[in-house]
């Protein structure tokens, strides 16, 4: 595929709907203070809509294709969830000076997937004719859960430590025992105003049962039991309304990523490449692996884009619960507020033309 195919691609993304919805409610918010977002009981009807579209037709191919096909790229996006939030975290030391509990949460949202970044891969895929599998919903919240875990894993390691220091130092300057001997009823650390940690359970279940895991789980298997017979009569509302729902959804989140353009000066330049590089990175891992296990040229640019997205929903939720220590932030000005609109123009585009030249047909 030549630099020209390339191009025509990246042109045909940006001119669509939806990207351009994007791109006028993040100038807006930027340059005039306008602001279009919606009304939240709106926006989360929308949110709503999207994932169970995604999950029923998922799931309705799914039935059409059988579950034989989806075991090797399921092992695959089991891997790539555990190995990309790894490599995020120790770029991110290389690069940045961000301590370990921020670079653990920046991990985190990158370990994790965006819902919308899938959305707008499938719809460029589509738009330019390439074969998709069933179950590439599924492979969504297979890549959900354990990069926001091994994220949260490698920030609780060092809270975890820092306690254990700060419970030492404090008895051996009150000439309590020494650090070589721990009491048994050492007291934790002293309170200092600032949050604490919460438990893990508490933040898995935000993942688990967050809209996101729910409504495209309970999607595939809806679409599943019903098939194509079943889902035909809602077709019109899940397949005819979802590019014009995707232009609303896409609205809102380009003003919301243009309140955070005046924040990413804060972010560093380190933080700065790192978002801008590492979903390339990632997702050029992505294409390769989903082309060596014989995806096809579409599944594999799918793949290959949920591995270059960043999280801005399940990712904070968690992390709120469980880092509360952590700059939010500035995770949301790196995912939504760079990563997120550069995957729109750049990043989708050209992870689809390299699965389209790995993948000639």
């Amino acid at each position: 595929m030549g630099l020209d195919d390339t191009a025509q691609l990246a042109l045909r993304n940006l001119t669509s709907v939806p990207v351009l919805a994007f791109a006028i409610a993040a100038l807006a918010m930027a340059l005039l203070k306008a602001d279009l977002r919606l009304p939240e009981p709106v926006y989360r009807a929308i949110s709503f809509y999207l994932l169970l579209a995604i999950g029923l037709k998922g799931g309705v191919a799914l039935n059409d294709s059988g579950v034989n096909g989806v075991l090797a790229p399921a092992a695959v996006a089991l891997a790539l969830g555990i190995l990309i939030p790894l490599v995020a975290f120790q770029a991110l030391g290389l690069i940045t000076r961000l301590s370990r509990t921020d670079r653990g949460a920046m991990a985190a949202h990158y370990g994790s997937t965006s819902l919308v970044t899938f959305t707008a891969a499938v719809a460029l895929a589509t738009a330019v004719g390439l074969p998709q599998e069933g179950h590439l919903a599924t492979l969504v919240v297979i890549l959900e859960i354990p990069g926001i875990i091994v994220g949260l894993a490698l920030a609780k390691r060092q809270t975890t430590r820092t306690r254990t220091l700060i419970r030492r130092r404090s008895l051996v300057n009150a000439g309590g025992p020494s650090s070589k001997e721990p009491d048994a009823e050492t007291p934790h650390a002293p309170e200092t105003g600032t949050p604490r940690e919460g438990g893990w359970a508490e933040a898995v279940r935000e993942v688990l049962t967050g809209p996101s895991i729910l409504l495209m789980v309970g999607g595939l298997i809806i679409g599943f039991i019903t098939g194509p017979t079943g889902y035909e009569p809602v077709a019109p509302v899940f397949t005819g309304l979802f590019t014009g729902a995707l232009a609303l959804f896409l609205l809102h989140l380009g003003a919301v990523a243009g309140s955070h353009l005046g924040s990413i000066r804060r972010a560093g330049p380190g933080l700065i490449v790192f978002a801008l590089a590492f979903p390339l990175v990632a997702g050029t891992v992505g294409v390769l692996a989903g082309s060596a296990i014989g995806m096809s040229t579409g599944g594999a640019a799918i793949l290959g884009v949920l591995c270059a997205s960043a999280s801005y929903i399940a990712a904070p939720a968690a992390v709120g619960l469980a880092l509360p220590r952590a700059d939010g932030g500035l995770c949301i000005t790196s995912s939504l507020g760079i990563t997120f609109p550069f995957n729109l123009v750049a990043g989708i585009p050209l992870l689809v033309a390299l699965s389209m030249a790995v993948n000639p047909a």
